[in-house]
């Protein structure tokens, strides 16, 4: 059975990025599920479907993902008078902003968010509730942006899969290193900070721009959602932020747990690199923490992580991570310029198409938790 992602990238059930693609069927499951949800019209919010579906769209158009707009474009269309004056000015009038500030300072959160997250900031968010949106309502938004944001670059992303064409053989075995990997002396043992050009790997905190839950008067969906999210949500800013649409919530764990932990395919250290590279390139500090200590955790080395944090473009201790950290900061970049010349090194790197999927899920995947972070609230040091 095809999803929006097969159908707009092109793919025929049967082929070979078909198939491949739906190894990770708990993903696509999970992708179509999340889409259902932020942009259907079973959500209970004053956020309307129409609204929701025109900022998907410029979303997707500022991101330069051309075929994705058009589906939402052409969503938008389909609800006929829900289409109100100042949405229909939006989607005749590219970069438009209406007079509305509820709707202007939406957009301009969503323009913002589309290409560059570490942009915006807490001015930006404290403006829509100020315009008239709800907390819960802001929240949804903020997911929609991270969604979509996700959505646009895994569709870049396979759709590349599909032009490439699947491989005939199985990748060429890499060569074992010919000596022992021997710690670079300037660098601290992995386990103990990294901190390098504003980056870090200790473990940081994070506090919400906006209110957040008690988890002792939460709703029993709400505290159910707490409970399945994290063994630490009901004390994390984050968790108690996000469960303000619990469903939400429920689903993009279901997807991120999917992405990170599948059995198989790329190894959990090198999906770390592709977050940690996105995540850099997007200047989220918390994000790129805990995934160079995750690295560190997997992989027990922390070259690659000061690579990356010093310089992302030339970063890669060898052919696997250059590759896949090149191709990450490609898709975070300009989605909708990503191609097949993007996916061919990671194939001369020997990676499989399995691999090169699970890449750009990891990849896609931060381009949602990065804005999440970044724009809904600020990291904090627990030490000097």
């Amino acid at each position: 059975m095809t999803d929006t992602i097969d159908r707009l990238a092109g793919l025929e059930q049967g082929g070979p990025t078909f198939t491949t693609r739906h190894e990770r069927e708990k993903v696509a499951l999970a992708t179509q599920a999340c889409e259902d949800l932020l942009l259907g019209n079973q959500l209970d919010s004053a956020l309307t479907q129409a609204e929701r579906l025109v900022l998907a769209a410029e979303q997707a158009r500022v991101s330069g993902v051309n075929v994705l707009e058009a589906e939402y474009r052409a969503r938008a269309e389909a609800l006929g008078q829900a289409i109100t004056p100042e949405l229909r000015a939006i989607l005749d009038q590219p970069g438009a902003q209406t007079g509305k500030a509820r709707m202007d300072a939406m957009l301009h959160f969503v323009r913002t968010l589309a290409l560059n997250p570490a942009q915006s900031d807490q001015a930006a968010l404290l403006a829509i509730p100020a315009a008239g949106l709800s907390l819960n309502d802001t929240v949804l938004l903020a997911q929609l942006i991270g969604f979509v944001a996700y959505q646009a670059r895994l569709l870049a992303g396979v759709k590349a899969m599909g032009e490439l064409g699947g491989a005939t053989e199985a990748p060429a075995a890499q060569p074992a290193d010919a000596a022992p990997f021997v710690h670079p002396a300037n660098l601290p043992p992995p386990g103990e900070p990294l901190r390098r050009n504003g980056f870090t790997s200790e473990t940081l905190d994070w506090k919400a721009w906006l209110q957040v839950l008690d988890p002792d008067t939460a709703t029993p969906e709400q505290q159910h959602v707490l409970e399945v999210s994290h063994p630490k949500a009901k004390s994390m800013d984050f968790y108690l932020l996000l469960a303000r649409q619990p469903q939400v919530l429920l689903e993009r764990s279901q997807a991120f747990n999917a992405i990170m932990y599948a059995p198989g395919g790329l190894s959990r250290a090198e999906r770390e690199v592709a977050a940690t590279a996105v995540s850099r390139s997007n200047g989220c500090v918390y994000c790129a923490s805990v995934h160079a200590q995750r690295f560190e955790q997997l992989a027990k080395r922390n070259d690659v992580m000061a690579q990356l944090f010093d310089e992302p473009d030339t970063a890669g201790t060898n052919a696997r991570e250059r590759a896949i950290i090149q191709a990450s900061l490609a898709l975070t970049r300009t989605p909708g310029n990503f191609g097949k010349h993007n996916l061919q090194p990671l194939r001369d790197a020997g990676l499989s198409d399995l691999e090169i999927l699970d890449m750009l899920h990891s990849a896609a995947l931060f381009g949602w938790a990065n804005r999440l972070m970044l724009n809904l609230g600020v990291e904090l040091y627990s030490t000097p």
